[in-house]
């Protein structure tokens, strides 16, 4: 019975880690996911979900056009900022994330 338990709550995990990156698939020219497996791409939106937290918090950083994708612990930022300051801001949040291996900040300064 306790089997069964673990497999429905695993499952869960499962789609709820897909249903949050597939939230937060984006154009960017991350890799495709062809290559992670179940575990990896769990980690990842985590990750991601963590990083898009972290930027709607961070006080110094303007984050509604900010784009997030993870891939083996590499985030993409891709979207636009109204500063360089704020480009620069939202890198080093991504940065003290958890989990986090490099950042690809590919943001633009501007208005979308």
């Amino acid at each position: 019975m306790k089997t069964i338990q673990l497999l429905k709550t695993a499952g869960s995990i499962v789609v709820v880690a897909f249903a949050l990156n597939a939230n937060a698939q984006t154009s960017a020219s991350a890799p495709p996911a062809a290559s992670e497996s179940v575990g990896q791409h769990i980690d990842d939106g985590t990750i991601t979900t963590k990083v898009k937290a972290d930027l709607l918090a961070a006080k110094n950083v303007k984050s509604t056009h900010i784009h997030v994708k993870t891939r083996k612990g590499v985030v993409w930022l891709t979207g636009s900022v109204p500063s360089a300051e704020d480009k620069t801001a939202a890198e080093d949040v991504v940065q003290n994330v958890k989990g986090v291996e490099s950042v690809k900040n590919q943001l633009k300064v501007g208005a979308d």
